[in-house]
């Protein structure tokens, strides 16, 4: 813990203190819905035949030391990063270019394209478009001065299904309690004016931008009440964290009714009206007679190939897609989260040519692209440019590629090929489907450690923490207007030290919150 703090941090706790702890967290968690549905290797579905089970979500018995002038860094850019991706979904051209590049060895990313292309040659009839984003860090700790200094370097930034907004908020309410009740009390007393535990508005400030999207869009010209449609996963896990935005929209806007869709359902339960205007209608399963104009769509769905194992899914995205209503995301939004615009957005140009930032945030000041461009890391093509060549001798390369992750264009964890495994993944693809890949180069995080508590059980040692902040976003795509562009709060996950991954859902991270050092 010497990079980050001097005191001996978590402090050293008893058996006795371990269990009284970790009780108090089961029941604060329980008490206040920081839970998900449990795993059939923690709880089989034969034991849980109608799936009323709830456990608590992984989290850390304390906040995770996290240096203040990184968070108050990545903070700082959240708005001018939610600019950026709102400008990047605008141009079109650039991000076809993008996509053919990466398209020859990817075909979810090919079938995105093409429902877009479908959709503009019929006519968009919804210019609004509304970002939850997501833009994750990690700290990267540089050793070569002489005392080490520290900076967020960006992993990847989210445009579609941006999660754990719900559960991060109560983690932040957990530790704040945690804070003041029990660790004053511990035999290694943590002062409750010790710790500087940031605020964090993620659950109000992501529903109050899809309740802005929902007062944009008109009201109904055929006579029906405007509503709110969650797109879901069949058997999702993770439902707590999004049924706290339903929530939260149901406390400030009561009168705005909103409904939950499984994915797979998209086409039996919604139609499209025959008008020019393509209103997206819902119709209420238990009363089918029930119709509703949706005013908003909000994907948690969608964003990797397992969401649509036949034509039917990709003809229900395309349903969506050509609808009236406002999408969260569209698919050009979706497009523009890709690992390839985030490596072609990072990569340095030639001082002869213009800045590829510039470009796309055209108001901002010279010093706003510059607090952009210092977290980004290193990121190479792996295609047969020059930096792509290059990039593909440090990925063949056993020892030089220990230092880099291998990474396709998907969302959600345990999709990315790190350190050693990478030589032998690239020889086992058809060397074709190199493109749709890129190289990054690993971050250096600073040592820290805390205890995890997940399934019940207790596990110690060395961690390393990555923070997401949210932003919301809701612009026009044909005037380039922005109307809403928010800071909308914060995540850390947190994983052991020898995991590769941090995905929450995908079973690697645990939720944590941050005590500012």
């Amino acid at each position: 813990m010497s990079g980050l703090t001097s005191a001996a941090y978590p402090p050293s706790l008893s058996e006795a203190e371990t269990k009284h702890l970790v009780n108090t967290i089961k029941d604060w968690s329980a008490g206040n819905g920081l839970e998900i549905r449990p795993p059939p290797t923690v709880i089989a579905a034969e034991a849980d035949p109608n799936g009323i089970a709830a456990i608590n979500a992984p989290v850390t018995l304390f906040p995770s030391p996290f240096p203040r002038q990184c968070f108050a860094q990545a903070l700082g850019v959240q708005t001018a990063y939610n600019e950026l991706y709102a400008a990047v979904s605008r141009n079109e051209e650039f991000i076809e270019d993008t996509v053919n590049q990466v398209v020859e060895g990817d075909e979810f990313i090919k079938n995105l394209w093409d429902i877009h292309q479908k959709v503009k040659a019929e006519g968009y009839t919804q210019s609004l478009s509304l970002g939850l984003f997501r833009s994750d860090y990690m700290v990267h700790q540089d050793t070569t001065a002489g005392s080490p200094t520290f900076q967020v370097k960006q992993v990847e930034f989210n445009t579609i299904a941006s999660s754990f907004g719900g559960l991060s908020y109560y983690t932040s309410r957990l530790h704040k309690y945690l804070s003041t009740r029990e660790y004053p009390l511990l035999k290694n007393a943590i002062p409750t004016d010790m710790m500087e535990l940031p605020g964090n508005n993620s659950i109000p400030g992501l529903a109050a931008g899809i309740e802005t999207a929902f007062h944009a869009y008109p009201a109904s010209e055929l006579g029906h009440t405007n509503c709110i449609l969650f797109l879901v996963q069949d058997g999702e896990r993770n439902v707590f964290d999004q049924r706290h935005l339903e929530y939260r929209l149901a406390e400030v806007a009561p009168q705005v009714p909103l409904f939950r869709l499984a994915f797979s359902d998209i086409k039996k339960h919604t139609s499209i009206a025959d008008t020019p205007k393509r209103q997206l209608l819902y119709h209420l399963p238990q009363c089918p007679d029930k119709t509703y104009e949706v005013a908003v769509v909000y994907l948690r769905a969608g964003y990797g190939p397992g969401d649509y194992p036949d034509q039917a899914a990709w003809d229900a995205r395309y349903h969506i897609e050509r609808s009236s209503a406002i999408k969260c995301p569209t698919v050009l939004t979706q497009l523009a989260g890709t690992k390839k615009v985030q490596q072609v957005l990072a990569t340095p140009q030639p001082a002869s040519e213009p800045s590829i930032l510039g470009k796309f945030v055209k108001a901002a000041a010279a010093d706003q692209v510059a607090d952009l461009s210092k977290t980004f890391t290193n990121i190479y093509p792996m295609d047969t440019s020059p930096a792509g060549l290059e990039a593909r001798k440090k990925a063949l390369d056993p020892k030089l590629a220990e230092a880099y992750v291998l990474k396709p264009q998907r969302e959600g964890g345990g999709n990315n090929i790190y350190r050693g495994a990478i030589p032998a993944y690239l020889k086992s693809i058809p060397e074709s489907h190199w493109n749709s890949y890129i190289l990054m180069e690993l971050i250096t995080p600073p040592p820290v450690s805390n205890l995890i508590l997940r399934n019940g059980n207790v596990e110690k040692g060395g961690v390393i923490c990555e923070l997401g902040i949210y932003g919301t976003c809701l612009w026009d795509q044909k005037t380039d207007e922005i109307y809403h562009n928010e800071l909308a709060g914060y995540l850390l996950r947190t994983k052991g030290d020898k995991s590769e991954e941090g995905g929450v859902a995908a079973g690697y991270g645990c939720m944590d919150s941050c005590c500012l050092v």
